[in-house]
């Protein structure tokens, strides 16, 4: 039996896998050649006119392996974990080397609250494929998640250095929310200035930004930042963090009416959050 680590929540996982780090498991439907291992990639990076592989190379037993892989994705997303690791199971008896099967187990096992196994299907997925961008984004979050800072910002930046990597956006908003789970507000700004300068209106580049100002006490900036927030999520559709943050900073402008509306979301979306608590508690400056 596995050595199981006090549970995590998997809501803000399963957010981050919607919204910003699904790219490994949805690159391994496009095609599981692509993430064999990285000797191709190496190549093409040191200018090599060695073809890289896409989908038309599939063999068939490429295919047969994405289907499951395919599979394997769409239970995790629904929280059917047992039934996705055992089609990651068969991904993985048809193919043992494709890395992106070995992630996408990481993610389950994660969810799951076994960090353990989750670890090890992610050092296996690393050393398959050291310089898959999306490997090194999800990796990177398991390791700040599990408070690895230095590490996490390691694998952050070896993507983002990668000038293959489709959805650098992901990178550099998980490594601005690592760097604000450092209080390093600095880095924070400068990750997440350069992803609003892709995703001008993706909710958590803006909702991260407004915390930035907001721990540096420039409440207008965090104000205008959480406007923008409203202005492209519904606050009934806002996670409970967004909500409180809001809260807080209408409540420093002095936005009597807005604190007082995001309140009534937090309570009727979240009662039973830590965010609801703390403002039951009054502890504004937490």
């Amino acid at each position: 039996m596995s050595a199981r680590l006090p549970r995590q929540s998997s809501r803000p996982l399963r957010r981050l896998l919607a919204l910003l780090a699904a790219g490994v498991a949805l690159s391994a439907c496009v095609s599981t050649t692509s993430t064999r291992n990285d000797t191709a990639s190496a190549i093409g990076l040191q200018g090599s006119k060695t073809e890289l592989k896409t989908s038309s190379d599939q063999t068939s037993k490429d295919k047969r392996a994405s289907i499951r892989m395919q599979l394997a994705i769409g239970y995790y997303q629904e929280g059917n974990y047992t039934v996705a690791l055992d089609e990651i199971k068969q991904a993985i008896a048809i193919d043992p080397e494709i890395a992106d099967a070995y992630s996408v187990r990481a993610l389950i096992y994660t969810s799951m609250g076994e960090m353990v196994l989750a670890e090890e299907n992610y050092q296996r997925a690393m050393r398959l494929a050291p310089l898959n961008p999306d490997l090194n984004n999800n990796y990177g979050s398991f390791l700040c998640q599990t408070e690895r800072y230095a590490a996490a910002m390691a694998q952050f930046d070896i993507a983002l250095k990668n000038p293959r990597y489709q959805s650098p956006v992901k990178a550099m908003v998980n490594a601005g929310g690592c760097a604000i789970r450092q209080k390093n507000f600095d880095a924070a700004e400068r990750y997440l200035l350069d992803a609003l300068r892709f995703e001008p209106d993706l909710m958590p580049i803006n909702a991260g930004l407004a915390r930035v100002y907001y721990e540096r006490r420039d409440y207008v900036r965090a104000g205008n930042y959480i406007n923008r927030v409203k202005a492209v999520a519904k606050p009934e559709a806002l996670p409970a963090d967004v909500l409180w943050l809001a809260v807080r900073v209408e409540r420093k402008l002095g936005n009597k009416d807005s604190e007082t509306s995001l309140v009534t979301q937090l309570r009727r979306r979240h009662p039973g959050s830590p965010e609801f608590a703390a403002f039951q508690r009054g502890a504004f400056d937490e």
